[in-house]
């Protein structure tokens, strides 16, 4: 999977989906991962935030915002560009495995 970083207020903070993001995902909305809807901004929103805060704990990157906070410092078109990004990546690692089969 290719490095994601999202830029939130100047700093470049990590971002990748992993099991705490999942489990965070689920602590903050009561929903599974699984249960997320392209059409869902604020499911979209809140699984980002808790991606960057499980990949920057994993990587040992000081992220101390709250959903609000990052929510209030993050833009539309950063969701798009994460969203564009994952789906990339997920196309990626889908061509990558049949190119080995």
């Amino acid at each position: 999977m290719a490095k994601i970083e999202v830029t939130i207020n100047g700093v470049a903070y990590p971002c990748r989906p992993t099991m705490g993001a999942m489990l965070r995902f689920k602590k903050e909305t009561g929903k599974e991962v699984t249960e997320i809807t392209s059409n869902s901004l604020t499911d979209l929103c809140a699984y980002l935030y808790c991606c960057v805060a499980s990949a920057s704990a994993a990587d040992g990157v000081d992220f101390k915002m709250s959903l609000m906070e990052f929510a209030d410092a993050l833009n539309p078109e950063d969701m798009t560009a994460w969203a564009t990004q994952m789906q990339q990546n997920t196309v990626d690692d889908a061509e990558g495995l049949e190119k080995k089969s």
